[in-house]
């Protein structure tokens, strides 16, 4: 089944969040892999209460504010490994199989384009850093509205943008959480399960759950 639009999350998708600490695990100290799994967990949570709040705060500075509730749990940061983690984060590694997924989308005529969290700035970085910026049509984020995914104004971006039916689009996202927000939106919802985690939000079931991007 082909679309005429592939939409992918960034965080997690494209790109390896725990690439980061991975980059700079002398600095992260022994806890590196719970600082990590903490920092995400912390990052998302932030960005979902701050929407239902309505106190918007950039996903930059939640990135930050993730790191120094991480930190604090797991025996602290110095100075200079807070600053090389947050540097790291802002070229993340990309996946091995995002660039060959993409180059073969795009190979067959569809647009491929970003909707993330992210703001415009960390993404057009992130985008250079890991090589796929002649592979990507553009990068939408949610940034513009001041909310962030699962509100649907946040998917209906994409319709604004290029005028096609949420049934035309196909999003791509590792996040089950997202998965379901696109597909309550009415996205053919592809499920990017790289960790064989168990299924959750049963009611909101993916169209498809692949392992890899290869797999598109």
């Amino acid at each position: 089944m082909t679309f005429p639009l592939y939409v992918f999350e960034a965080y997690g998708t494209l790109f390896d969040v725990h690439s980061a600490v991975a980059r700079c695990r002398d600095l992260a100290g022994p806890q590196a892999e719970r600082l990590s799994e903490l920092w995400r967990a912390k990052q998302l949570e932030y960005t979902w209460t701050r929407t239902l709040m309505g106190a918007y705060r950039d996903f930059d500075a939640l990135t930050g504010d993730a790191l120094d509730f991480a930190s604090a749990r797991c025996g602290g940061l110095s100075t200079e490994a807070r600053a090389a983690l947050l540097k790291a984060y802002q070229t993340l590694d990309a996946y091995p199989d995002a660039a060959p997924a993409l180059k073969l989308l795009r190979a067959g005529g569809a647009k491929a384009v970003i909707l993330s969290n992210g703001t415009p700035r960390a993404l057009a970085r992130a985008v250079v850093s890991a090589g796929l910026q002649d592979l990507l049509d553009e990068s939408l984020s949610a940034d513009a509205l001041g909310r962030y995914k699962t509100t649907p104004e946040v998917y209906e971006l994409v319709g604004a943008r290029y005028g096609v039916a949420p049934e035309q689009v196909s999003f791509q996202s590792s996040n089950r959480w997202d998965v379901a927000g696109a597909a309550k939106f009415g996205f053919h919802a592809v499920w990017i399960n790289r960790t064989g985690a168990p299924d959750e939000y049963r009611d909101l079931a993916p169209a498809r759950t692949l392992a890899t991007l290869a797999e598109l």
